[in-house]
């Protein structure tokens, strides 16, 4: 691979968080416009250098940042239908307002493998010890050009306020569903294992089939599967399990296929990109039937991507400070019975990134952020590639974001990446790289970045277009 430099240009400054970044044409519109969702419940669009107000539901959103202004809830999705030019149709995913409560843990979780009590933990309580609703809507833009709410999708519990994705909704060119991508839950090490458990929704990556009316216009609130309305589980089928937490979706079409590219943040040693062509989805109906007759359901095609027995390419560790010597750190496997289980069936990562790196040409990440495919000819050396970025590199100050990418090989042995120069001075201001987008055909790449940490430091972001 060849190293890349490219410039950054400013599309749209001083807004909120931007949790997502994509394109559509507006029904009735001849120019593709540029959507922005902020994680406090805006959506702008762009369109001719002017900046205008999609939707505001910041009414809508559950209050962020409370307890010290960082926060991984909000509105984290955005999706317009295929069809949105002529039917109107989009989709939102966000945490709803109201919904605090105190949480599915009195404390942090630190699983220790010396006590197998905390190996086996159960959510239990859950319509009281749980910590936000997140929602999935359909909503439709009036004739009058005014969006408004059609019917809800899915209303789901979520155990602890971190890991519920982000750029969540993106529809499949292959099948015409809505793909879901959240997380397993929050907390650390998933202290539930609710990402391999095949009934819970967290963990998962899933497709709805939006087409299908079901009648329901008010879901329950649930967090497995079996808790949903038979006609609810008809439209739903899970694409992939093992899900830590990750920045969505990404289908790049190769001949007559489609490539998928997905992340998942990592847990204490590593940052994971993976890639896969064919899958076999399940059908939720399937899975909730299994259950009830207590078999097990061959899930041949089914990606899983190894969490929680394994962080990218590693056994899950927990790190802790040698005695002896400060400078060096004592991993130890912490789920290693499911580690051995997973090590044939998981899907290996296309590409590592490491929380330690002394190499001189790569870096030391924090959390990955986006994955996106790019197929355009403007920028030199990324055509059919997949780029990524990471929230902070450690030990730059000010803080400064990472993007990088790479490519999938023809014999599918996972590949290296390499670091992406940018010519932007962000001066002295801290600059996290928060979201990676992409227009519908993939030829331009624009990035969010903020300034701050805290999604209660208001009016610091930045859209800019990724430029030769």
């Amino acid at each position: 691979m060849m190293k890349v430099k490219v410039g950054l240009r400013p599309v749209v400054s001083m807004i909120n968080l931007p949790t997502v970044i994509k394109t559509a044409f507006l029904p009735g519109d001849s120019m593709e416009s540029l959507f922005v969702a902020t994680q406090v419940g805006e959506i702008f669009y762009i369109r001719n250098g002017s900046v205008r107000t999609f939707l505001d539901i910041r009414s809508r959103v559950i209050e962020l940042g409370a307890s010290g202004g960082y926060d991984e809830r909000g509105l984290l999705g955005l999706a317009f239908h295929p069809e949105f030019y002529g039917n109107s149709l989009f989709y939102l995913h966000y945490s709803v307002a109201g919904t605090q409560g105190p949480g599915a843990l009195p404390e942090d979780f630190t699983p220790n493998p010396c006590d197998p009590d905390t190996l086996n933990l159960k959510w239990r309580n859950r319509e009281s010890d749980y910590d936000h609703i997140d929602t999935v809507e359909e909503w439709m833009v009036q004739a009058n050009g005014q969006p408004q709410k059609r019917r809800t999708l899915l209303n789901l519990r979520r155990p602890f306020f971190n890991h519920n994705g982000v750029n969540s909704l993106n529809f499949s060119p292959e099948t015409g569903k809505l793909v879901v991508t959240t997380g397993d839950g929050g907390s650390g090490f998933d202290p539930f294992n609710l990402a391999q458990n095949d009934l819970e929704i967290a963990g998962k990556i899933i497709e709805i089939d939006v087409s299908k009316n079901t009648a329901i216009p008010q879901p329950p609130i649930v967090t497995r599967f079996n808790e949903l309305p038979r006609a609810i589980q008809e439209t739903l089928t899970v694409m992939a399990k093992g899900v830590r937490n990750i920045p969505g979706i990404s289908f790049q079409k190769f001949y007559h296929q489609y490539l998928k590219y997905t992340g998942n943040v990592g847990q204490a040693l590593v940052e994971s990109i993976y890639s896969f062509g064919f899958y076999n989805p399940l059908p939720v109906t399937q899975l909730v039937q299994a259950a009830s007759l207590n078999s097990n359901l061959v899930q041949h095609g089914l990606i899983n991507l190894g969490w929680r027995g394994w962080e990218g390419d590693f056994p899950t560790p927990v790190v802790n400070s040698c005695n002896e010597n400060s400078n060096l750190d004592e991993k130890t496997v912490v789920f290693y019975n499911e580690a051995v289980t997973l090590s044939g069936s998981r899907l290996h990562p296309l590409t590592n990134y490491f929380h330690s790196d002394p190499r001189p040409d790569k870096f030391t990440g924090t959390a990955l952020t986006g994955v996106q495919a790019y197929s355009g000819n403007r920028i030199p050396g990324l055509n059919g590639s997949v780029l990524f970025t990471d929230l902070a590199r450690k030990g730059s100050e000010p803080q400064r974001g990472a993007l990088a990418y790479t490519t999938v090989r023809p014999n599918g042995i996972p590949n290296d990446f390499n670091v992406i120069e940018t010519d932007y001075d962000f001066g002295t201001q801290s600059a996290y790289y928060v979201s990676l987008g992409a227009n519908l055909n993939q030829t331009k790449l624009f990035l969010g970045v903020y300034g701050s940490m805290r999604v209660t430091d208001f009016n610091k972001g930045t859209v800019f277009e990724v430029v030769p």
